[in-house]
């Protein structure tokens, strides 16, 4: 359970498509909860994995970020930055680059680049993504087929809950008022 027990709101970044070497997904933002565990309640890792294994994101890997851009058309991802901190850039070579320390969210839609810039030495994340698509690929931004990509992303439905706060997170919120909004439904 989040030390937090309201939802913390998370930052919100949108990302254009940055020329053909990176699709990034427009019509979604990356979302960035900072502070969402804390270490006096265990480990941070387990309870990432803990509160994706409740909330149907599946999939969990424990392990840190390349240090190259890449993205992954065909699902959504969370990070969880379970020790340590990092810089990450979001958006490929284009995008912008965040601090991020242990007991932070990062959660990237369809498509986003994203790459380690640097890091303490103790980095760690736990990754997950949303129930049917831990069978994600993953293309370096140099080396994608980039009009596919497009169509993976906009075949890549929107997860369930907030892989934190659950079906009624601010996830599900933003992500649906948004998608709504750029496609008139």
């Amino acid at each position: 359970m989040p030390i937090n027990r309201q939802p913390i709101e998370p930052k919100t970044r949108y990302f254009e498509a940055s020329g053909s070497d990176c699709p990034n997904n427009p019509q979604l933002p990356a979302l960035i909860y900072p502070g969402v565990f804390e270490a006096s309640s265990g480990p941070i890792a387990d309870q990432f994995e803990r509160a994706f294994r409740d909330n149907g994101w599946t999939g969990c890997w424990r392990w840190s970020v390349h240090d190259y851009h890449h993205f992954h058309s065909n699902a959504h991802e969370a990070l969880g930055v379970s020790k340590g901190s990092a810089k990450l850039q979001l958006g490929g070579e284009a995008g912008e680059a965040f601090d991020v320390s242990a007991g932070t969210l990062v959660i990237l839609p369809a498509g986003t680049g994203h790459k380690k810039l640097q890091s303490s030495s103790d980095f760690f994340v736990v990754g997950s993504y949303p129930r049917g698509q831990n069978y994600y690929d993953t293309s370096r931004t140099s080396s994608n087929n980039f009009y596919q990509a497009i169509a993976n992303i906009a075949n890549t439905p929107l997860p369930e809950t907030d892989p934190i706060y659950g079906p009624e997170g601010p996830l599900t919120r933003i992500w649906k008022s948004d998608r709504s909004q750029k496609t008139g439904d």
